[in-house]
C-alpha cells in the first residue's frame, strides 16, 4: 500500500518557542561527558549541584522537596544537559525506575516562566517538578511537565537566571 509522502496536519499557533536543550539522566558525569565529547563538539561543561540549600521552593510531584542532583551544561546549541539524581524522590528517580538511563527531557527557555506555565497547566498538562531561585539575584527557575505519555519525553520550562552562580564543576574538553 504505498504512502503518501505529504501528511497535512492541523494544530493552532504554537504555544513555546524551539527546543533550546536535551536532558538526559546518567550514572556518572565524568564518562558521559568523555563519551559525548567523542562524537559533539561541545568544549566546555559547567556543573551545578542544586538542592534546597541552593534552590528554593523545590517541588515534587506538587509537595515541597528535598531533592538534590547535578546538573551538567554543555556549550553546544541545543545545549546537552546531563542531570544525576543524589538524594530524594524526583522525576529523575521515577524515569530511571521505569525506563533508565537516557534522554528524559527537551527543555524550552522562557522569559515568562509563571505566564508559560499558566498556558501549559490551562490546555491539561501537570507540573510534576519544579524549583525557583537558584540565580545569585534569586531568579530563575524551572518546571517539568509530565508529558512522557504523549511526547515520548518529559517537557522543561527553563527560566534562565540573569547571574547564575559560579560552578560548582567544570570540564573542559582540548582536542588534539
Amino acid at each position: 500500500m504505498p504512502v503518501d509522502p505529504i501528511t497535512t496536519i492541523t494544530a493552532g499557533a504554537p504555544v513555546l518557542p524551539r527546543v533550546e536543550q536535551v536532558g538526559i539522566l546518567v550514572d556518572d558525569l565524568d564518562r558521559a561527558i568523555a563519551e559525548t565529547s567523542m562524537v559533539f563538539p561541545a568544549s566546555r561543561w559547567r556543573g551545578y549541584r542544586y538542592g534546597p540549600e541552593n534552590v528554593r521552593d523545590l517541588r515534587y510531584r506538587g509537595e515541597p522537596s528535598r531533592l538534590s542532583f547535578w546538573v551538567v551544561l554543555s556549550d553546544t546549541d541545543p545545549q546537552i544537559e546531563y542531570i544525576q539524581p543524589i538524594d530524594g524522590p524526583s522525576i529523575y528517580t521515577e524515569w530511571l525506575e521505569r525506563r533508565g538511563l537516557g534522554v528524559h527531557h527537551i527543555g524550552v527557555f522562557t522569559k515568562d516562566l509563571d505566564g508559560d506555565v499558566a498556558r501549559l497547566t490551562g490546555s491539561g498538562m501537570t507540573v510534576c517538578q519544579s524549583g525557583h531561585g537558584y540565580g545569585l539575584d534569586g531568579d530563575g527557575g524551572f518546571a517539568y511537565f509530565d508529558t512522557a505519555s504523549t511526547l515520548g519525553v518529559i517537557l522543561e520550562l527553563i527560566a534562565i537566571p540573569a547571574r547564575r552562580r559560579p560552578p560548582d564543576r567544570e570540564w573542559i574538553v582540548e582536542r588534539r
